[in-house]
């Protein structure tokens, strides 16, 4: 009887150690995570591939000091920055055709064109721009123009280095912005009417009637206004008889006083 060739035993491969040094990287391991974000400060630009656009802002306002000022606090802020600075509305309808703003800030009152005109122009010609009106005027007269020429916002300058940032953000993101004192003119004005059945009147003048009175009350002669606004001097005298006729006046002197009292010029 043949007995069975017994299994050998199994020999174990002989244990080997990896080499020195460290180890290899591979998909998922910790020394391949990345690190954690850096903390960025508040109204940094974010991180990431999107591109940051800060928002481009046409400053118009007749005084150099007060462009300089404005533009210290809008170029302080990350996401807000002036490209374009004009001393008229004129300047300003200029600069918008080629600067592309996202933004007009203007100021109400200034020559050649004000910035309630330059504001009417500027909401026709482009219907995407946003604008605010920057003024030194707690008038009502002045805010209700301001919202019919299409602004988003009223800021008064003795407070502009509280509000005017905010305003921008605001008016960006669609959203109206009213001083405290415009939300009670507003108030009062829808109460009024309510109690007495009344819309708010239109105007009188048409808005090329207004920018030749506002040109007639700076000064400027038929010539001068014609070659401004790029009409004839005939037009212009027949604007400014329509004027005289619809405001019951006899003269340039009853016209210039008109213009004041409305604030298309300063006195």
């Amino acid at each position: 009887m043949t007995t069975p060739p017994m299994n050998p035993t199994p020999v174990n491969p002989p244990r080997t150690h990896p080499p020195e040094g460290p180890a290899p990287h591979t998909a998922g391991s910790a020394a391949s995570a990345p690190h954690p974000s850096t903390p960025q400060p508040a109204g940094a630009p974010p991180e990431g591939p999107q591109k940051f656009h800060p928002t481009r802002i046409l400053l118009a306002d007749d005084h150099a000091l007060v462009r300089r000022g404005v533009r210290l606090i809008l170029d302080g802020e990350p996401d807000l920055q002036v490209v374009a600075e004009a001393g008229d509305g004129a300047e300003a309808l200029a600069l918008a055709r080629t600067s592309s703003p996202d933004l007009a800030i203007l100021d109400v009152a200034m020559p050649r064109m004000t910035g309630l005109q330059a504001a009417r122009e500027l909401s026709a010609l482009h219907p995407g721009l946003r604008i605010l009106m920057l003024t030194m005027y707690d008038n009502e007269q002045y805010f209700f123009e301001a919202l019919k020429a299409g602004a988003s916002g009223y800021v008064l300058k003795s407070v502009a280095d509280r509000d005017l940032v905010e305003a921008c953000r605001s008016a960006m993101r669609g959203e109206p912005f009213l001083y405290p004192g415009a939300v009670t003119a507003l108030i009062r004005n829808y109460l009024d009417r309510v109690r007495h059945g009344e819309d708010v009147p239109e105007k009188v003048l048409t808005a090329r009637e207004e920018e030749v009175l506002k040109l007639i009350a700076e000064g400027h002669s038929s010539k001068e206004i014609a070659e401004t606004l790029v009409i004839s001097v005939k037009t212009v005298e027949r604007h400014r008889a329509n004027m005289l006729h619809k405001l019951g006046m006899r003269d340039r002197l009853e016209l210039t006083r008109y213009a004041i009292r409305v604030g298309l010029i300063e006195p």
